[in-house]
């Protein structure tokens, strides 16, 4: 028989297991459209149970488009003589969940019968749905990066600040707006692609890219000062580095050097303005405290008649304490660079005393250092503090408690001693703890002020030997 090209003949059951293991799904169905058997692949146990299907009528168990396209494919397959057919079909179960299913249709008996063999199509819809949402990512994808690249043009093109990009790996610009162009003195297509160091003068590749990288990486940076050879106009760069997909960056701040120059020009006019017309007093001094220029301010306070009257003397002579004053402002400010608030009272050349607050700034980045004093009055507060005070004051009130308990002597003693500790402690503030200046500040000599530290316990651990 086989070697005639047909198949022997085999028993019921030996069909049945070839036709349930040859298909996922085999149905039998008679010429009423009921379905008399359902054999399921043993291998393929995906569609479960479905024995309940036996004995059902067939539409009852396709939804209803494939009811129809069923129906269709009959009326095909009844004009044919011979051969199969295919169809995909959509089942529904009692569970309300449907599959598909491709089915081979072959007319078994005259009277209609059917065997149909179907291959579950669930896996191939599976895949076909990731690809199309993978399809659908991809479009939003795209989508978001047109709108990004929009926004990125539009911004760079009407941007007025000139701008360009220049990738680190290659040197090269690899982008840049009209604005910086036309400051280059060329057109996008021809700077595009271009070196970067070649559009400067004086430049080359790997010194120019380390500058640009070394400006991007400094807080405190100026901007580069470049000549740009196209156009030979002088600009000033300022870089910033970040990293995009893996690459470096760098993108160039361009602005002409006029502009630089006119914000400089307002600045000085600013300042100028602020030392003339200021209402606290502005004095410039050389390392030694001599005085080379003062404002207008200054020379109120201290009832100078002019310039050429101040300029020259030490500020020693303006000072109180005189160079106990400026030993100690000179000593802090050149140590810290900058000195706060520091309270003391300037004489005026009528022997009149004000009460002031100095502020020192040492200006030492120049071959002659430069001490800048602001003087503020401070006399107003300082009455303030005085007629406000009253019987407020813990120190007064401390005092005031004393009367009627102890004597007058002893209450004088006391509140003597608690004021020469207080005078004491502020000189040694005043002087950061320099006992030398303090002693002068007070007016007492070495030995006392280190006898007076000792009686009221102001000596440190390793305070036995004076300074």
């Amino acid at each position: 028989m086989l070697s005639s090209g047909k198949l022997p003949m085999m028993s019921p059951d030996l069909v049945t297991e070839i036709l349930a293991t040859a298909s996922d799904i085999a149905l039998l169905v008679a010429p009423t459209r009921r379905v008399v058997t359902v054999l399921v692949n043993p291998h393929h146990r995906s569609f479960g149970q479905l024995a309940d299907w036996e004995g059902a009528r067939l539409n009852d168990l396709l939804t209803e488009e494939s009811q129809r396209k069923f129906d269709l494919r009959l009326a095909d397959l009844g004009s044919k003589t011979h051969g199969p057919m295919a169809v995909e079909l959509n089942h529904v179960s009692a569970e309300a969940w449907d599959f598909p299913v491709r089915y081979s249709i072959h007319q078994i008996s005259k009277d209609g019968s059917l065997l149909m063999l179907g291959r579950d199509l669930r896996p191939i819809a599976e895949v076909q749905q990731q690809l199309v949402a993978a399809q659908l990512a991809l479009e939003r994808d795209y989508e978001a990066q047109r709108e990004a690249d929009t926004r990125y043009r539009v911004l760079l093109e009407v941007s007025r600040d000139p701008v360009l990009m220049v990738s680190m790996s290659s040197g090269r610009i690899t982008d840049l707006n009209p604005a910086a162009a036309v400051i280059l003195g060329g057109s996008r297509v021809d700077l595009v692609g271009s070196a970067v160091a070649q559009e400067f003068d004086g430049r080359r590749r790997g010194e120019f890219l380390e500058m640009l990288a070394n400006n991007a990486g400094s807080e405190t940076a100026a901007p580069m000062e470049l000549t740009a050879r196209r156009s030979q106009r002088r600009v000033l760069v300022t870089s910033t580095l970040f990293r995009a997909a893996g690459e470096r960056i760098v993108l160039c701040q361009i602005d002409p050097a006029e502009k630089q120059a006119a914000q400089t020009d307002d600045l000085a006019e600013n300042l100028a303005r602020l030392y003339h017309e200021g209402v606290d007093g502005i004095v410039f001094a050389d390392a030694e405290g001599v005085i080379r220029a003062a404002n207008e301010a200054f020379l109120n306070l201290t009832d100078a008649a002019s310039m050429a009257a101040v300029r020259g003397r030490s500020i020693a002579d303006y000072l109180a304490r005189g160079a106990v004053d400026l030993r100690v402002l000179l000593d802090n400010v050149k140590r810290t660079g900058q000195l706060r608030m520091y309270a003391t009272r300037l004489t005026t050349d009528y022997s009149g005393q004000i009460a002031v607050e100095i502020s020192a700034s040492w200006l030492n980045d120049r071959p002659n250092p430069v001490l800048v004093l602001v003087v503020r009055d401070a006399s107003r507060a300082e009455s303030l503090r005085r007629s406000g005070a009253g019987v407020t004051d813990e120190g007064t009130r401390s005092m005031m408690e004393l009367v009627g308990s102890s004597t007058l002597k002893d209450i004088v003693a006391e509140t003597t001693d608690v004021i020469e500790k207080m005078c004491i402690e502020t000189a040694l503030e005043l002087t950061r703890n320099n006992r030398v200046a303090a002693a002068e500040m007070l007016s007492l000599s070495r030995q006392s002020l280190y006898v007076k530290l000792r009686k009221y316990g102001l000596l440190n651990k390793d305070g036995d030997q004076a300074v």
